[in-house]
């Protein structure tokens, strides 16, 4: 969830290390520092507050050395204070560390070196793992990393310097991801591609517990028991420029407009006439039955892809929050397919969710976006939803590619099972292709969204309806909402309304209801629509081009083109997208940056 960058090289440490922090801002942090080795000593600058700012308050890139680490914080052990910031360091042996994660066993380790002497200036457990590292010191830094690690417990990753070793950049992981950027007479360490990308394209993906010894001039790889390995190098080849805002304001909305590429992409080479190709899945024997695990985002796109999977290929599907699955019994019978949905590949909680049904005898198939991440690596295959980095917090065009991969998965099912023939694959697939050129005319289209966004944005709270495959769009349309213009909103199948929310409904609500017209439930969503309205709400309808009757009713109405019933939800959610993103601008707030939030979760 923080950000992690290293550097160790030639070149001055302090502007490629904050540099590099500016391109993980998405991950979400409250405070920054930077810690280099110059003339035997370490330098540490760091505070709460903003990178931007806190560089003109204490010039964090003026720190002077030639090798460094830098991070950005998202508090989850001590509050957002100076001294809880990062780097840490313990005097002793003048060792620095920055750290993702969370150490569970951090209250024992602290209690065991208070009595050996250490004194604690933060209430954070990463500092608990410097003095931890302080105290295994014998000589060599790798070896008292190495140490560390067998007593820690949890999720972290680690990027350790010392004053004493100046030529020698030590990190390692687990469960929390961590990159190496190999370059020429440079080398990095970074929590995510976007910080290094500038500089190198060739990456290690470390292991859990994993330990790399970096220097100027090579990279040691070390497994956990020790033993020397030989780093396998990747080649990232997405460019620079697509991590970059490319003339808009923020990457939010940058994102919600590249998402009919992103369809293009994720289709292209997978689909043909009367046909679907997808390698991964072709490794998945009988498919009897299939769970879906997946947090925020994800969930909802799983969602949609349990009304796909049910209604063409026939098999039953159930969707669980990732974070509950594995803290009860699971039943996991044989021909069980678990798919587990993520963006980043580093959620924490689908991680465990799948390793808890593989340890049950669950085949485990991937929908990720980040290559070489650890759910891909982990997976028995993996489908990748090709959507290019992803920087804004709120996810978009990730989540598109996610239900497209799903609508892939469903036709490759449905044809494997003999419930569909050539030619519905064939209409199926043509319907795929129309859809990029009827997104981009939502978007060229979406000044009324603009407008609306401006009145929404008065609102304290909100209420999103919908049914059937429309019901996880409600869901998306109001988490899009809170994520990022912190307007209070609630999601509900339509009919439930009557149970409960109807009893906050009047002239003050805002009720956003999605109703396009190849829906079946349209009838019944219109029904719904006059409760509401009978009710004073203010009724904004998201509905199909040429649907009339809605507008006698709906006060504001989006109009959307009409494609088939199972995709027509990836239409619908544009301008809910764009409905929040132009809220929390309207509003005063940065859609790239929300509060409490971070774009990968990789802690539980």
């Amino acid at each position: 969830m923080c950000g992690i960058v290293g550097y160790i090289g030639t070149r001055q440490a302090g502007p490629l290390l904050i540099e590099g922090l500016r391109k993980l801002e998405y991950r979400g942090y409250d405070s920054a520092g930077i810690a280099t080795v110059h003339d035997g000593a370490i330098e540490i600058r760091k505070d709460i507050g903003k990178i931007e700012a806190i560089e003109k308050k204490i010039g964090l890139s003026l720190a002077v050395g030639t090798i460094g680490i830098a991070h950005c914080r998202w508090a989850t052990h001590g509050g957002v204070t100076q001294k809880n910031a990062h780097p840490h360091v313990s005097p002793k042996h003048q060792i620095s560390l920055v750290h993702n994660g969370i150490i569970e066993n951090f209250s024992e380790l602290k209690k065991k070196l208070q009595s050996q002497g250490y004194a604690f200036q933060s209430e954070t457990d990463t500092e608990v793992v410097a003095h931890l590292v302080d105290s295994l010191y014998a000589g060599s830094l790798k070896e008292a990393v190495q140490n560390a690690v067998v007593q820690l417990e949890g999720a972290y990753s680690l990027a350790v310097i010392s004053a004493k070793e100046p030529g020698t950049l030590v990190a390692t992981r687990n469960e929390s991801p961590l990159i190496i950027g190999v370059g020429k007479g440079e080398n990095f360490v970074a929590s995510d591609v976007p910080a290094i990308l500038a500089h190198t394209r060739k990456v290690v993906y470390l292991k859990n517990q994993e330990v790399v010894v970096l220097t100027a001039t090579g990279v040691e790889l070390f497994g956990k028991d020790g033993g020397k390995l030989k780093p396998e190098t990747h080649t990232i080849t997405w460019d620079e420029k697509k991590a970059e805002k490319g003339g808009y304001p923020h990457f939010m909305l940058k994102e919600i407009f590249e998402q009919p590429q992103v369809v293009t992409e994720t289709i292209e080479g997978r689909i043909g006439e009367g046909r679907v190709t997808l390698e991964a899945a072709e490794q998945l024997g009988d498919v009897k039955r299939i769970i879906i695990v997946a947090c925020g985002t994800s969930w909802h796109s799983g969602l949609i892809g349990e009304f796909m999977l049910e209604e063409v290929a026939k098999i039953p599907v159930e969707v669980e929050y990732a974070s509950e699955f594995r803290y009860r019994d699971p039943i996991i019978e044989p021909g069980t397919l678990v798919l587990a949905i993520s963006q980043s590949g580093e959620t924490a909680d689908t991680l465990a969710a799948m390793r808890e049904a593989k340890k049950k005898g669950a085949r485990v198939l991937a929908i990720v976006n980040a290559l070489g991440s650890s759910i891909a690596r982990e997976a028995d295959s993996v489908i990748y939803t090709k959507a290019g980095p992803e920087i804004g917090v709120a996810s978009t065009k990730a989540f598109v590619g996610q239900v497209i991969v799903l609508y892939l998965l469903t036709m490759f099912l449905g044809r494997k099972n003999g419930l569909l023939d050539e030619q519905q694959v064939r209409n199926r697939v043509r319907d795929l292709r129309l859809l990029p050129l009827q997104m981009q005319q939502i978007l060229d289209e979406h000044d009324s969204v603009k407008t609306l966004a401006k009145k929404f944005a008065k609102k304290r709270n909100a209420l999103y309806l919908g049914r059937g495959i429309n019901y996880p769009i409600a869901l998306e349309g109001a988490l899009k909402l809170k994520e990022v213009s912190y307007v209070h909103a609630e999601g509900y199948p339509a009919a439930e309304m009557k149970h409960g929310p109807i009893a906050l409904v009047d002239k003050e609500m805002p009720v956003v209801v999605v109703v396009t017209k190849d829906d079946r439930t349209y009838k019944k969503v219109l029904s719904n629509i006059q409760e509401v309205k009978a009710r004073g709400g203010h009724i904004i309808a998201i509905a199909s081009k040429g649907d009339t009757e809605i507008k006698r009713l709906a006060n504001e109405v989006i109009y959307v083109p009409r494609n088939s019933y199972l995709l027509n939800p990836l239409l619908a959610v544009l301008p809910l997208q764009l409905l929040s993103y132009y809220a929390a601008t309207a509003r005063g707030f940065d859609p790239d940056k929300p509060k409490n939030l971070a774009k990968s979760v990789t802690v539980e």
